[in-house]
């Protein structure tokens, strides 16, 4: 069974986990009714994209 040789640092131990961190998502407002949305998707509110009427449209 392979066992290290010597103690991991803390230093390169935290160097390691630097990258192990959680982003909150990026939060923008949609320009039809001004609710906060995901960017690049539909607006849940209006159910518009880009202008556009994409969600609820009915003929």
């Amino acid at each position: 069974m392979a066992v290290p040789k010597k103690k991991t640092s803390k230093s390169k131990r935290d160097m390691r986990r630097a990258h192990d961190f959680l982003l909150a998502p990026g939060i923008s407002v949609c320009p039809q009714c001004q609710e906060p949305k995901l960017p690049h998707r539909a607006c849940a509110a209006c159910g518009t994209y880009k202008g556009k009427d994409i969600v609820g449209t009915e003929e």
